[in-house]
């Protein structure tokens, strides 16, 4: 054999193993067609009732997704299939854009900048606060696309556009009848057949009074569709007084009392219309699951509450996922959600952006004979909090980011807040022990981002307070068995973080903190000074984990036993 026949096999040699290498390597990780394919993009349109933003367009995989404008920050919503999506946003005024901020911080996302763009890639859907430069925030919401959209007509779907209801899709008129009718229709059709009558709103604009859901119902928004208030006090139900805006309070949205079965879903927006409200004389709660069990909310936008905005009240087994709640931040007093006195809820996958705490659990006891108060409708007897889990979220508020409080008029336990990011707050989480003498036990908060703390709420502006005090001056209850773990601060905040009971029978007590990470110390903290907590009083058994390791110094001389702190950081003493 001649060298050139030789190198040609040598070559031939060398090319088949590379081609069955990357066969190899193709079996594994499939076609990198199936890598690379951008995902699916559905965009709703821009509701008639909204402005588009001054700020921002943008794009994602080269669908254009419209942005809202709206009071204090814009937002977009769309849904994405399986695949990456390469999102644009832009800057309207056409300045460059100098610098770009992805939250939350801990998903690593950056921007690459070209002119007034910032272009980015979203591998799976998720929900962001974007900033570019000194422009106002975009919240931005990616939701799977929807597999579980109903058809819009047929055997027991109830379209309310439809003949016989035909209700006004324009936003022209008021609709209550139109809906309500079809809302019934399919509660009655759900219960004869076992199962539930879906309601079908399609596009459009829906100004309507107070809506009631039987059990077996089912109530599906298209993208687009926008069921709102309408600012006319006449038109509402009076449902709850609330005395420190000294104004009435109508339950928009809610359930039957003693229903169940119950589902609020798809990928429209049930808008408060706060502002207009509050104008009118009245507040709106815009979804009150009350007296039910068995609801589940999924894939809706809940806009402009003015008070709190979706509370379940004396409710249980509920779930919530993939909701946005957006208020605005010139309004005081609209949680975005609030567990009231229910057991087994789940809220899963959601954005909360408030003025007040945009995620609380509270229990409130029982009104007075003949007063007019937040529960006066509240149906039957004071009930505990118990098993709550927020999953998922991300919130955004001038007040508490994450927190159980300020009622604790009935005892709170097994509330847990995890995998969540607090994006502003004035405290990042809390337990707020103000009104009652219920206990509070059984607290989680783990796996949690403190991202800033840019406000103060009561003079507080830390990262964590655990404290009793005496709102209604007789006394109050105790908290314990606290757990916070594996948590990451980004701001600190200006002041002490709290860990503080009112007396001996209110104090704070069992509470662990493990494993978090503080702005400026490498590794976790291994103290209360590292926490930056000072001067715990009436607490308990409270320990800094990891453990500290032994100093060779002499152990530190005890607590002054007029102490009335019992305070652990981990090491022996």
């Amino acid at each position: 054999m001649d060298l050139r026949s030789r190198s040609l096999r040598l070559w031939a040699a060398a090319i088949a193993t590379l081609a069955t290498g990357a066969a190899v390597l193709a079996a594994v990780i499939g076609p990198a067609s199936a890598q690379e394919s951008p995902a699916p993009i559905t965009a709703p349109p821009l509701p008639s009732v909204y402005t588009a933003s001054t700020n921002y367009s943008l794009t994602v995989n080269g669908t254009e997704v419209p942005v809202v404008n709206y009071s204090g920050y814009d937002y977009a919503q769309f849904s994405m299939g399986s695949g990456a999506a390469t999102v644009a946003v832009t800057k309207l005024n056409k300045t460059n854009v100098g610098v770009a901020s992805i939250s939350p911080q801990k998903l690593g996302i950056v921007a690459s900048l070209s002119g007034s763009t910032a272009t980015f890639t979203m591998p799976e859907p998720d929900y962001l606060i974007v900033k570019l430069d000194g422009r106002r925030q975009l919240v931005l919401t990616a939701d799977p696309e929807e597999t579980a959209k109903p058809a819009s007509s047929g055997d027991g779907i109830f379209n309310v556009t439809a003949a016989p209801f035909n209700a006004d899709a324009s936003g022209g008129t008021v609709t209550t009848q139109a809906i309500q009718a079809a809302i019934d229709a399919a509660g009655q059709f759900g219960t004869a057949s076992g199962s539930q009558g879906t309601v079908y709103i399609p596009n459009g604009v829906y100004l309507a009074g107070n809506l009631v859901l039987p059990s077996n119902t089912a109530v599906y928004l298209e993208p687009g569709a926008v069921l709102r208030v309408t600012p006319d006090k006449s038109l509402y139900s009076v449902d709850a007084f609330k005395s420190s805006q000294n104004r009435d309070l109508t339950w928009f949205v809610h359930t039957e009392i003693g229903s169940s079965n119950i589902k609020l879903y798809g990928r429209g927006t049930i808008d408060g219309n706060g502002m207009a409200a509050t104008k009118a004389g009245f507040g709106t709660d815009v979804i009150v699951p009350v007296g039910t069990s068995n609801f589940t909310l999924d894939g809706l936008t809940i806009r402009e509450g003015a008070s709190w905005t979706v509370i379940p009240v004396r409710s249980h087994d509920l779930a919530f996922r993939n909701m946005k709640i957006y208020n605005r931040f010139d309004m005081g007093e609209n949680d975005a959600f609030d567990v009231n006195e229910s057991q087994n809820v789940t809220v899963e996958r959601s954005v909360g952006v408030a003025l007040d705490d945009p995620f609380s659990t509270k229990s409130w006891g029982k009104a007075k004979p003949g007063a007019r108060d937040i529960t006066f409708k509240w149906p039957g007897d004071p009930q505990e909090v118990r098993n709550v889990t927020f999953d998922g979220i991300l919130s955004w508020t001038f007040c508490y980011g994450l927190k159980v409080g300020q009622g604790v008029f009935e005892n709170q336990q097994d509330v847990t807040f995890k995998n969540s990011v607090v994006y502003d707050a004035a405290v990042g989480i809390g337990i707020h022990h103000k009104y009652g003498h219920g206990a509070v036990t059984g607290v989680t908060f783990e796996n949690i981002d403190i991202e800033r703390l840019d406000f103060s709420n009561d003079n507080n502006r830390t990262w964590a307070a655990l404290f009793v005090v005496d709102g209604t001056k007789d006394g109050s209850g105790p908290i314990s068995d606290v757990t916070i773990r594996n948590v990451t601060v980004r701001d600190r905040g200006q002041t002490p973080a709290l860990v503080s009971g009112l007396s001996a029978t209110a104090g704070v007590g069992s509470v662990t903190f493990d494993e978090i990470r503080m702005p400026g110390k490498p590794g976790f903290a291994t103290s209360l000074a590292d926490l930056g907590v000072t001067g715990p009083a009436f607490a308990t058994a409270v320990t800094v984990l990891p453990a500290a390791p032994p100093s060779p110094s002499p152990s530190p001389s005890p607590l002054p036993t007029d102490e009335p702190s019992a305070v652990t950081d981990g090491r022996s003493r």
